[in-house]
């Protein structure tokens, strides 16, 4: 008889890093590390649930340089955005669909804290995995982590994988 396959969350996200569309280097790294260290060869016995969470800029307007007025620039800011988040997804299940992992992934808005740990009460993984900027107390103080949150307060195992020294950028909250 054969078993279900064990069910991992990734959170992933964005990279910060101005001019550079694509995934974050820690969350790249926990994808990474997670396919390298936990599937393995054994692609049948995992399932990844791939989780981006979008953070919209306090104001909604992050990346532009003026505010329109137009009811149709709102809507376009929109579908960009989310056609930011599809290419992000995109790029990790072509990566699970080449090694052959099963795989899922959806994209919700939100504080990332509260939505990874309402999507973990939610679907049940058997564990969660998140980059880490590896971050220090002064640093935290001012930008916060996800990643020591979900530790924290996610109601199942967290496996938190921190970037290399030489992969980090000049600013370390950059990511």
């Amino acid at each position: 008889m054969e078993s279900e396959p064990t069910r991992v969350m990734v959170a992933v996200n964005e990279s910060t890093l101005k001019g550079y569309p694509h995934a974050s280097i820690s969350s790249k790294k926990a994808f990474e590390w997670t396919l390298k260290k936990i599937v393995r060869s054994n692609t049948s016995g995992f399932k990844l649930l791939l989780l981006h969470v979008q953070v919209q800029d306090e104001d909604g307007f992050d990346d532009m340089d003026s505010i329109y007025a137009s009811p149709d620039d709102f809507r376009q800011m929109r579908e960009r955005n989310k056609a930011k988040g599809l290419h992000l997804l995109e790029f990790f299940v072509k990566k699970c669909h080449e090694i052959g992992v099963g795989c899922e992934a959806w994209i919700r808005k939100g504080d990332p804290t509260e939505v990874i740990c309402h999507e973990v009460r939610r679907l049940r993984p058997d564990f969660l995995v998140v980059g880490s900027r590896g971050l220090g107390p002064f640093q935290k103080v001012f930008v916060g982590t996800v990643s020591e949150f979900c530790v924290k307060h996610a109601e199942c195992p967290v496996i938190t994988i921190k970037r290399s020294a030489e992969e980090s950028p000049q600013d370390p909250a950059d990511d």
